[in-house]
């Protein structure tokens, strides 16, 4: 479990360094210039999502029961898990209205997917990776959504053509990471 916690503080603190220390980071971009800034901020994060791997996969080994997921907590996880890719998609398809709507469907869809899973998974290593995703996810939401009424942010209203290449999208990809690469990749077969 200690390298799980320790891959999840290495991925998430520098995920929130422009939350928590905004004028910081600009300095630190501004000394580094932007790619080397964003050299060492994707290595960091790497090494951190690979810690987190490892970590996960080791705490594995040992289960510690949290809880016992209902049985319908599972088919609500698939559901909510495309919902989830489809924000995420939202997030990198120019002018859709879902992100005119929700700002940052990025965090709202990671945070989407931490809440999904923590419906179908109650061992210890699990309540600890989601939970601390979800907590992220909730956090960087509030604090961006908050930063955006501040400034007077608002996002231009997209179209419904670009919300359905978003969904379709994110409904492409969910169900093929459902049903070709979850089982190889996490040992878990999410339909069965």
């Amino acid at each position: 479990m200690t390298w799980l916690i320790a891959g999840l503080l290495v991925f998430l603190v520098p995920h929130s360094i422009g939350l928590v220390a905004p004028d910081w980071r600009s300095r630190q971009v501004a000394r580094l210039g932007e790619k080397r800034w964003k050299g060492v901020y994707s290595l960091v994060s790497l090494v951190g999502l690979v810690l987190v791997i490892w970590g996960f996969g080791q705490a594995r080994a040992s289960p510690v029961t949290v809880w016992t997921p209902p049985a319908w907590g599972r088919h609500a996880s698939a559901l909510l898990t495309v919902i989830a890719f489809v924000l995420i998609a939202a997030a990198y398809v120019p002018g859709t209205r879902i992100k005119a709507a929700l700002g940052h469907p990025m965090t709202a869809g990671v945070a989407l997917w931490a809440f999904a899973h923590l419906l179908a998974n109650g061992w210890l290593h699990d309540v600890v990776l989601f939970g601390a995703f979800l907590a992220w996810a909730l956090a960087t939401f509030v604090i961006r959504r908050s930063r955006d009424r501040r400034a007077g942010t608002t996002y231009a209203r997209g179209s419904v053509a670009k919300d359905a290449i978003a969904v379709v999208a994110g409904v492409v990809v969910a169900l093929g990471f459902a049903l070709f690469l979850h089982a190889p990749l996490i040992g878990v077969r999410p339909f069965g």
